[in-house]
């Protein structure tokens, strides 16, 4: 086993369990202890993994959520250029749905003030930052609020939904993989991203490289759903092909 496959693994391992042990590692893969510390710390050089005393637990992770203000605090940059080219899609679009989290939020930001635009959001977050744009309504979905996330689901998001036709959605997920399309820990989460998908005529998906490969519990999309994906140059350019060829075209930034 190579390096890098090893570091994938260890990855998917912290990914899938919420945490990994180096002991346990060091069994499982066949390699010295010292060497799964080496690869933890260049996972965690990337931006990958969080150390811990005695392993590591991921940054981001498909099983669980983290918080939006965590979630700002992780690959800013690479966010900020995913949002930017995420925005040069919007082309005629009068009516954008913003999907909650801190990437979309950056979409958000960087959309045109220079003509008149309606976004609908699940986001407490985004309808804050838009609601005194120059040019654009705001039209929040209603529903119980997620504290975490600071985003509407349920039943009344979701009737919302099923009345509006929306031109281009600009969607996130906390995992997107060739075989299970994205995912998202939460059913509520997953219904009301599902309820968007159907009410969009074009989809985006936004979001950095570690999302790719990860799944969660519930999937609300098939990759071939998107136009395009948007995403860093953390994703390889063999990887960003294979996704590809099913369909939506795959923009690194």
């Amino acid at each position: 086993m190579g390096a890098e496959e090893r570091r994938r693994r260890i990855l998917q391992a912290a990914r899938r369990a919420g945490s990994v042990d180096v002991g346990r590692l060091a069994v499982e893969l066949g390699v010295s202890k010292e060497t799964v510390r080496r690869d933890l710390n260049l996972l965690e050089g990337h931006g990958l993994v969080r150390r811990t005393h005695g392993g590591a637990h991921p940054v981001e992770s498909a099983g669980f959520e983290t918080t939006l203000s965590y979630r700002a605090t992780l690959h800013i940059a690479e966010k900020s250029r995913i949002a930017a080219a995420s925005a040069k899609l919007l082309g005629d679009a009068g009516t954008v749905y913003i999907d909650e989290g801190y990437t979309p939020q950056l979409v958000a930001a960087a959309l045109p003030r220079d003509r008149p635009l309606t976004v609908v959001t699940s986001s407490l977050a985004t309808a804050g930052d838009l609601v005194c744009a120059q040019n654009i309504t705001v039209l929040l979905l209603g529903g119980r609020v997620r504290g975490g996330t600071l985003a509407t689901v349920d039943h009344w998001a979701t009737r919302m939904l099923s009345g509006l036709v929306i031109d281009l959605a600009y969607v996130g997920a906390n995992g997107i993989c060739r075989e299970y399309g994205l995912t998202t820990p939460d059913p509520s989460v997953g219904e009301v991203k599902s309820r968007v998908l159907q009410a969009a005529r074009r989809r985006v998906f936004c979001g950095v490289h570690v999302k790719f490969g990860a799944v969660s519990f519930c999937r609300f999309a098939d990759v071939t759903q998107f136009e395009a994906i948007v995403t860093d140059a953390g994703l390889s350019a063999s990887e960003a092909h294979r996704y590809s060829l099913l369909g939506p075209e795959v923009i690194r930034v």
